[in-house]
């Protein structure tokens, strides 16, 4: 679009249905590509991608035409059959229903790189769930507590 500036970041929280632990750091790397790739195919900057066994976090930039919603649908769909076509859990892979996107300030970019890159030393004190809990509150969503996680 002719004359449209924008500067719009988003941080991506999901996790794995039931928040197992299935993604496994012997091909999380694997997994991280692949979703980078859907991320350039859609035309979106990717910042940072990092998880845990049970959930990821991703840090986009994008452009004015970016449906978030569609876009993280893809990610999760096309990620989930790739796991499962490569078979690297027993049964089958899949995200839980939802997510979580939070916009970020160009000043606050580098504390959330920060956070994404950290993920193993911060979920020592952390469960996912008082993580993601806590970013309800920070940015002031409301959420009934019963309806948190219902697909387990």
């Amino acid at each position: 679009m002719a004359n449209t500036y924008t500067q719009l970041y988003f941080h991506i929280v999901f996790a794995v249905k039931g928040r197992r632990n299935h993604i496994s750091k012997q091909w999380k790397d694997e997994l991280y590509k692949y979703i980078t790739g859907i991320i350039l195919n859609k035309n979106q900057k990717l910042m940072i991608i990092n998880g845990m066994p049970n959930h990821i976090h991703i840090l986009i930039g994008t452009k004015s035409n970016c449906n978030l919603s569609d876009l993280v649908r893809d990610i999760k769909a096309n990620s989930s059959k790739w796991i499962n076509e490569q078979k690297f859990i027993k049964g089958k892979f899949e995200w839980q229903t939802g997510f979580g996107a939070f916009t970020v300030s160009q000043s606050g970019i580098n504390n959330v790189i920060k956070y994404i890159k950290n993920q193993e030393e911060h979920h020592k004190k952390k469960t996912f769930k008082e993580e993601y809990i806590e970013f309800l509150n920070a940015y002031k969503i409301e959420f009934k507590n019963e309806y948190l996680f219902t697909d387990e």
